[in-house]
């Protein structure tokens, strides 16, 4: 589809995207905006000028500090606003006078990329992170545990979506830094307590939700994805040498809860049904509740994922958010099984979403095989020299892009990155 504002043709912002996010300009509050090309319309200058008229929601909603009001609302009045973007802004509009041809709203509403800062875009409450990455499962096990199955060392890997929850309050937008978090791991078998030496990101893709559930009732796998607002990339970092000591039993937590970084946009699912493929084929049948009708349930979207060290960028990995056993529908359906109730804002990563190849690692610890092989980066431009690493270096930045392929319409998520800063 094309529209009346110029869209590069690199930009993760088409018309068929319109992903939602809060921005602030200057000194302004935070408020609701939705990408196009290089610009951000602000949705509360729209909404108080009408442009949303006659649509079945109260448009205060799009006037809040953050998109929780919004996502409550469900699917078919997101479903209605979306509609009336693309109608505002494509090239050939009914609505012209609303907003193209209203050079005074355009001055107002649409406002450039490069201008504004970008906020989380949602109150989380709640974070879980999930382990389906089947590659990322079955290369793991055996460096963790050699000639080890992930079956042996997680019985129900192929049975369930499975998962620990986290913590939501020190979930952050893109390009917030954070420090190298401290804590207990063993050394030359003495246990020592200090700075991670084993600091790692991980290539996740991940889900808010927007309605949630009641206490005590299960939400069905085939209706789970009326209960998804949107998604973002994930970077749930994590220092292994932390998490290792202290998961053996219980799972993770000073290895996990330091910071977990998304992406500023949240990409609308009606934005990715065109890229839908179907997750990798489970070995064991399933029990009931987690059987989709839908055979499509995954997305076919390769993550990029780079270095930056020394002024200089370098190449991670090529994943794919089509790397998982089970889908957000079966994530869902497996979370609220025992009555859980999900809440607006709740926040649902997929785990590490490693191909089958190095190159494919989502991660340092398989790159360099626990820190025992120095992985070797090259530099994105030519005649700059290539890194080692085992893990990450203080002041090292990581990078996640994603974009759809195939189609002229890129659907795109904007950037997802993070600084590792000292210790404190």
């Amino acid at each position: 589809m094309a529209s009346w504002i110029d869209i590069p043709d690199e930009s993760d912002f088409s018309l068929q995207n319109l992903p939602y996010g809060i921005f602030s300009t200057n000194d302004t509050q935070p408020r609701i905006g939705v990408a196009i090309g290089q610009y951000v319309v602000d949705l509360q200058v729209l909404a108080k000028k009408g442009a949303f008229d006659g649509l079945d929601f109260d448009v205060i909603v799009l006037q809040q500090f953050t998109l929780n009001a919004f996502a409550a609302l469900g699917r078919q009045p997101q479903a209605a606003v979306r509609g009336r973007l693309q109608a505002l802004l494509v090239k050939q509009t009914e609505f012209g006078n609303v907003f193209r041809d209203n050079h005074s709203l355009r001055n107002k509403a649409l406002i450039p990329l490069s201008s504004v800062k970008l906020h989380l875009p949602m109150a989380i409450g709640s974070y879980t992170d999930f382990f389906v990455g089947l590659y990322h499962a079955e290369i793991c096990a055996g460096i963790l545990k050699p000639g080890a199955t992930i079956e042996q060392l997680c019985p129900s890997f192929y049975s369930l979506p499975v998962a620990y929850n986290g913590r939501a309050s020190s979930v952050v937008v893109s390009d917030t830094p954070f420090h190298r978090p401290h804590g207990q791991f063993p050394v030359d078998e003495k246990v020592l307590s200090g700075p991670s030496r084993k600091l790692d990101f991980e290539v996740e893709f991940a889900c808010l939700i927007g309605e949630g559930n009641s206490m005590g009732e299960p939400i069905d796998v085939d209706s789970a994805e009326d209960h998804i607002f949107g998604f973002v990339l994930m970077n749930d970092w994590s220092a292994r040498d932390i998490q290792m000591w202290e998961a053996s039993l219980l799972g993770p937590l000073s290895g996990k809860s330091f910071c977990t970084t998304i992406s500023p946009w949240v990409v609308p699912p009606e934005a990715l049904e065109p890229f839908r493929v179907a997750p990798k084929k489970m070995p064991r049948t399933l029990p009931e509740y987690l059987v989709e009708r839908k055979e499509l349930s995954a997305y076919d979207i390769p993550i990029r994922a780079r270095l930056e060290a020394g002024g200089h960028s370098h190449k991670i990995a090529v994943c794919n958010t089509n790397n998982v056993i089970f889908s957000f529908a079966q994530m869902i359906a497996q979370h609220t099984r025992n009555g859980c109730p999900l809440q607006t804002g709740d926040l649902m990563g997929t785990g590490t979403l490693s191909g089958p190849e190095r190159a494919n690692a989502g991660c340092f610890l398989e790159q360099s095989r626990n820190g025992t092989e120095p992985y070797e980066l090259l530099a994105e431009r030519h005649g700059v020299a290539s890194v080692h690493r085992a893990f990450l270096e203080d002041h090292d930045g990581v990078v996640f892009t994603a974009q759809t392929l195939g189609s002229a319409d890129k659907v795109g998520f904007g950037s997802c990155s993070g600084i590792v800063l000292p210790a404190f």
